[in-house]
């Protein structure tokens, strides 16, 4: 005599695998993560935050122990004050000049270089890449004097030229871009070759439309580097017609040393364009440490 059981139809069918299983419902609308980054970023935002607060303080606002965290109404006596300097828009303009080109230079030069160390192999291409990358870590201390003495033999101390000169091409730009093309596919360019292309038309037509992130980039850090610079302005430039904006607000600061609101207003609006260069360029960063050089 032989029994038989029944087995159910659902347990006799085998189980689709290729079906996703069900997301758990988050307790939270957001990522985790934010409840420990956004208390971190509201107090890495904070000395800016004072900073905007004090340019629209008075100096008894500033000076008061213990000094007054709000101020009791906008005042703006310390952008008039700026402002009204016959030489902070020249300040502006040479910091504006010096940057701009610094950071045209070293796209035009660090995309040139990056190339040829990226795609070409010449004799001593190794020895002289290693050679670069070694300046890296000499710091400027020890080459502002020969730096100097360069640029009073060549004429340009107390000129703009002795600030642009030495920010022409930097050797981060030249291996950050470098390290960008490597990622980039060979066989884009190899079409290009088997087209005609010559090498410098492929890098104009196929490899820097493709390094938009990583171009941005060096333009971002050039532009944040060179506006920021202090010391080698103070080295070569004398005379104040030639200062950049940093080296005028640090004298401004010295001669009127009781106006606090007009030197935290000055330094709001030196801070301005490097934040706004940030925040149009924090995108750029994050395609150009995950982007692999291929489009849709």
């Amino acid at each position: 005599m032989t029994v038989t059981t029944a087995v159910p139809i659902e347990a006799a069918r085998p189980q689709d695998r290729s079906r996703p299983e069900p997301r758990r419902r988050r307790l939270l609308p957001f990522s985790p993560w934010h409840l420990l980054l956004a208390p971190l970023s509201l107090l890495f935002a904070l000395p800016l935050v004072w900073l905007v607060l004090s340019s629209v303080m008075t100096n008894a606002e500033i000076n008061r122990f213990p000094p007054a965290l709000w101020p009791s109404g906008i005042h703006l006596g310390g952008y008039r004050y700026v402002l009204g300097n016959a030489m902070f828009p020249r300040w502006f303009m040479n910091s504006l000049i010096v940057s701009a080109v610094a950071v045209a230079s070293n796209l035009l030069f660090g995309a040139l270089g990056g190339y040829a160390f990226a795609r070409m192999r010449f004799a001593g291409s190794r020895v002289l890449m290693v050679a670069m990358l070694a300046t890296m870590a000499i710091p400027f201390q020890l080459t502002m004097i020969p730096t100097f003495l360069i640029m009073k033999r060549l004429g340009l101390i107390d000129t703009l030229g002795a600030l642009i000169i030495p920010s022409l091409v930097t050797p981060f730009a030249v291996f950050l871009l470098r390290q960008f093309f490597l990622s980039l596919p060979r066989e884009l360019e190899e079409a290009a070759w088997i087209d005609g292309c010559s090498r410098l038309r492929v890098l104009i037509l196929i490899v820097l439309p493709l390094s938009r992130p990583a171009l941005s980039t060096v333009a971002v850090l050039t532009f944040l580097t060179t506006w920021n610079d202090l010391t080698w302005p103070l080295i070569a430039i004398n005379h104040d017609t030639q200062y950049t904006l940093q080296l005028g607000l640090t004298t401004f600061q010295g001669q009127h040393h009781t106006q606090w609101a007009a030197v935290m207003a000055g330094n709001v609006i030196t801070v301005l364009p490097v934040l706004l260069a940030f925040l149009g360029a924090q995108k750029a960063f994050i395609q150009s440490i995950t982007s692999s050089g291929l489009k849709g």
